[in-house]
């Protein structure tokens, strides 16, 4: 499976550790919701690279009415 995923601003707490809401939708078009908690380039990508990423990761779009409604309750502390 593929899925083609953008950033949003909005974060939620998933059992103790923040995590970005990032919304997209797979090949076929299914709409999808992902909480990243980690994200990086491999170390021996270069220089370039990781600042490329770094400006890339403060790049947010709008979020979609879903992850604007996403309820803070549906995580459990654990």
């Amino acid at each position: 499976m593929k899925l083609t995923l953008e950033s949003t601003p909005r974060t939620v707490d998933i059992n103790g550790i923040p995590a970005r809401i990032w919304q997209g939708q797979s090949e076929r078009g299914t709409p999808v919701i992902a909480f990243i908690t980690r994200v990086a380039v491999r170390e021996d990508s270069g220089r370039e690279a990781h600042a490329e990423f770094e400006a890339d990761l403060q790049e947010h779009a709008p979020p979609n009415l879903e992850v604007q409604a996403w309820p803070a309750r549906m995580f459990i502390d654990g």
